[in-house]
């Protein structure tokens, strides 16, 4: 038996602040605002430092040419604490991932537009971080790569899920999901206050996560990332944390 719609109903909702913090509205409902979390500034030098020890390791690779941004790589949020909706916990870890036969499950529940048009464009073989969400501490916990493309989710077709569309028409499903696969856990665990720390050094000295969608489009559970977004980040598994 599948495991339950756990992903999203309309959207990713904000992080929580704290944990008794309230649930806030989804992305369709709610325009996007600034995250939650208090934006506390980096220890001095230390995001510009991993930045600039980053930049020279991709230096000899750069023709100095800007490129046209492509997005190749992915964000999927997922929340690792129980939470019922409509009846049905919505809990899907990482490690609820790792269980799974062959270690593969759907992506099912999104219900944004935006968030649903991402996953028509993942292709086979690409990778994505496992981002855990609305919990105590939301942050980078493991990869995973997409191991079939977009198909229609079977879950808003039944009434008994809490994500079921009424108004989607099996001839013409609104929704899609596609299934992915657990790769390997990241080195360490990577959160979200430390991420943010290198998007605002970024956004001041031109850096790879400037315009991270985690910051500028925070409430989609579905996010896509550039190459240069998911190597940096990928990076951060080998610096101890600040």
């Amino acid at each position: 038996m599948p495991w339950p719609s756990r992903k999203r109903d309309k959207g990713a909702v904000a992080d929580k602040k704290e944990p008794d913090a309230k649930i806030a509205k989804t992305e369709e409902e709610t325009p996007d605002k600034e995250e939650e979390e208090k934006s506390t500034k980096p220890p001095a030098g230390s995001s510009k430092s991993g930045w600039k020890n980053w930049k020279k390791t991709k230096e000899s690779d750069s023709s100095g040419e800007e490129s046209k941004i492509t997005y190749c790589h992915w964000l999927l949020k997922s929340e690792p604490e129980s939470r019922l909706e409509k009846g049905v916990d919505v809990k899907f870890s990482i490690d609820d991932l790792k269980a799974q036969p062959n270690q593969t499950t759907f992506w099912d529940g999104v219900r944004n537009y935006q968030a649903r048009n991402f996953l028509r464009a993942m292709k086979l073989g690409q990778q994505a971080f496992f981002y855990h969400s609305n919990c105590k501490e939301p942050g980078i916990v493991g990869i995973v790569k997409i191991v079939k493309e977009a198909y229609p989710d079977h879950t808003q077709f039944d009434q008994k899920d809490p994500h079921y569309d009424s108004s989607s028409r099996k001839e013409n499903p609104k929704w899609s999901m596609v299934d992915v696969q657990f790769v390997r856990m990241t080195k360490r665990f990577i959160p979200l206050s430390e991420i943010k720390a290198h998007h605002l050094a970024h956004k001041a000295d031109g850096g790879p996560l400037k315009n991270m969608m985690l910051f500028t489009r925070q409430r989609l559970s579905i996010q896509p990332l550039t190459q240069e977004e998911f190597d940096f980040v990928l990076s951060l598994e080998e610096e101890k944390p600040h």
